[in-house]
């Protein structure tokens, strides 16, 4: 349980070896953005997470900033968050690793907020919003980037907004401060529409981060939220998604690599009787104890699988762990469902239980994909703006070790080929497409672009390639014998 509190001013001299050094930084930072607010109002943890408590932030401030008339910036509250950096440096939260690197996760989170009229001290729901961020870094130890967005598919404030979801920017004011353990860079919170949100993933965040920049009433030059927004940019201004959005996704493809789902394949190669098959639930005969260097290949090409890789490069299943991008998977993180990557990329430590099938790459003849219907919405982006520019995408699926990578003939290192186009190593699934046939199932599945309901089921099928996709009712996946 939070309380709500005025903090404390400065240290004096004297007690300066008293004030955690993470802590008086961003204070620093926060004090010189807001030299006449020394005591800001402040939600802070009752229980420090350090000490047991549920809450990874030890205190969240607010501030009332008047705005910028010269920028045309209005004025709003503006949220700091305490506790993603490393504010103590004693190891109590996070692992201190020197001064050069990042503290603690390296960032802190900011929200700006529109003042309302007549409103006299800040909405406290944005510290629970950051608190549940927070949460999922801890539990998942991913951090966010700029760019990033977080499908959260509720009001952010819990009303009827239709801000529901979430985009990554740096915070236009404050800067970047080094403390004594590592630097702490600041990213901001910027509140967005579903169909904001759905041109991100299709395109890229910073793209459509700059055009909310152009709108003043979507946010501005500092990016303002205002849950009492209506209208999207798109009905403020058509022109948006066909000059600028579908522009850039024809000529730059999407950012978006990979995505945590709801989906299962099966292999229609092998009657279903077969003692033998795999197939996306991991039913087969007596299942062994794989070792550890086994499980770890296969945890390592999944996680790579879903990895940004500018060469559009597939890692071999016997690769070493090395150094590379960040996955883009944590761009679709669902809202109550804190899905680590190392959770649901890896089994329960080295003590995996699944079938010795799991640990040979087999070539099929013929594959079923089911998908729900928000993860059949992402097919043509994943079609359109990824294997169409010569890269992959990946769905990884929430409720197991499942994953499909769909790559293109242009990607490296991948162990789906032209002459055997499906492939399937463990639970790991990679399609091969050829642009040809991706500009085929973008027609036929031309109905899944419309923002409308679709009636489910929904199954699409292409006989000579021997693929049949299903777009299923989330029921179907909740079900343990999917």
């Amino acid at each position: 349980m939070d309380e709500v509190r005025p903090i404390s001013g400065p240290a004096a001299p004297g007690l300066a070896s008293l004030f955690p050094p993470g802590l008086q930084a961003i204070y620093g930072e926060c004090r010189r953005l807001y030299p006449d607010q020394a005591n800001p109002l402040q939600v802070t943890a009752i229980v420090k997470y350090w000490l047991g408590g549920p809450d990874p932030l030890d205190y969240i401030s607010m501030y009332r900033n008047v705005g910028c008339d010269a920028q045309n910036v209005q004025e709003h509250w503006h949220y700091v968050s305490f506790g993603l950096s490393d504010l103590y440096g004693d190891n109590r939260v996070h692992e201190f690793t020197g001064q050069e690197g990042p503290s603690g996760f390296g960032f802190e989170l900011t929200f700006r907020l529109k003042r309302e009229v007549g409103e006299t001290a800040p909405p406290t729901w944005p510290a629970e919003l950051m608190q549940g961020l927070a949460r999922y870094v801890f539990q998942s130890e991913n951090t966010f980037c700029s760019g990033d967005h977080i499908s959260w598919h509720s009001p952010l404030d819990n009303s009827e907004s239709r801000i529901q979801h979430m985009l990554l920017t740096e915070d236009p004011q404050m800067t970047p401060v080094h403390t004594p353990f590592g630097l702490v860079n600041f990213l901001q919170i910027v509140g967005v529409c579903t169909e904001e949100l759905q041109a991100a993933q299709q395109w890229n965040g910073q793209g459509i981060l700059e055009l909310l920049r152009g709108v003043h009433v979507a946010g501005g030059s500092w990016l303002i939220t205002d849950m009492r927004r209506g209208e999207t940019i798109f009905d403020i201004d058509p022109h948006l998604q066909q000059e600028r959005v579908d522009q850039g996704i024809e000529t730059e493809g999407s950012n978006l690599s990979g995505v945590s789902a709801k989906c299962v394949w099966d292999d229609l190669s092998r009657p279903p009787e077969d003692e033998e098959d795999s197939r996306s639930i991991c039913i087969g005969s007596q299942p062994r104890r794989l070792s550890e260097k086994d499980t770890e290949q296969i945890r390592e090409a999944l996680r790579k699988g879903l990895e940004f890789n500018t060469k559009a490069a597939l890692p071999p299943i016997n690769s070493q762990r090395q150094g590379h991008d960040r996955p883009q998977e944590l761009q679709s993180m669902d809202k109550g469902c804190f899905m680590s990557r190392k959770d649901s990329l890896e089994s329960d430590s080295s003590a995996a239980i699944v079938p010795h099938e799991l640990v040979r790459t087999r070539q099929l003849e013929s594959v079923h994909l089911k998908f729900n219907q928000e993860s059949g919405t992402l097919l043509p982006l994943c079609l359109r703006g990824r294997l169409l520019h010569g890269r992959h995408f990946t769905y990884k699926s929430i409720n197991g070790d499942t994953a499909i990578t769909f790559v293109s003939t242009g990607v490296e290192g991948a162990f789906a080929t032209e002459e055997h186009p499906y492939a399937a190593h463990g639970p790991w699934l990679q399609i091969l497409l050829t642009g040809e046939f991706v500009e085929q199932m973008l027609e036929d599945l031309s109905e899944l672009n419309t923002r409308e309901e679709t009636k489910l089921p929904k199954e699409y099928s292409w006989p000579e390639k021997k693929l049949k996709i299903s777009v299923l009712p989330d029921s179907v996946f909740d079900s343990p014998l999917q």
